[in-house]
């Protein structure tokens, strides 16, 4: 019988800013809260062997809390929800 793949699963709030200042980079090109400015991050992850499953923009507290209804209101965030998964080693 083939034993099904299992998964690990990882849940977090990743903040999109920038993180250092490089004359070289094309970083400083773009807003100091560009969702670009994640992808370092993300790449790191995926070196661990997560891959990025979902991902989405939220409204975080000082605890890490979500907003779960916001009204109509215009609000800005760079506090990005992700949930990643990798395979379970045995």
């Amino acid at each position: 019988m083939t034993q099904q793949q299992q998964w690990e699963y990882w849940s977090g709030i990743l903040w999109a800013e920038q993180k250092r200042k490089s004359k070289e980079s094309d970083a400083e090109a773009l807003p100091i809260y560009a969702p670009q400015h994640l992808i370092p991050e993300l790449n790191a992850l995926g070196a661990e062997g997560w891959e990025l499953v979902h991902m989405q923009p939220v409204y975080a507290g000082h605890n890490h809390d979500v907003l779960a209804f916001a009204s109509d209101a215009r609000l800005w965030t760079q506090a990005y929800f992700c949930v990643f998964k990798r395979p379970v080693s045995f």
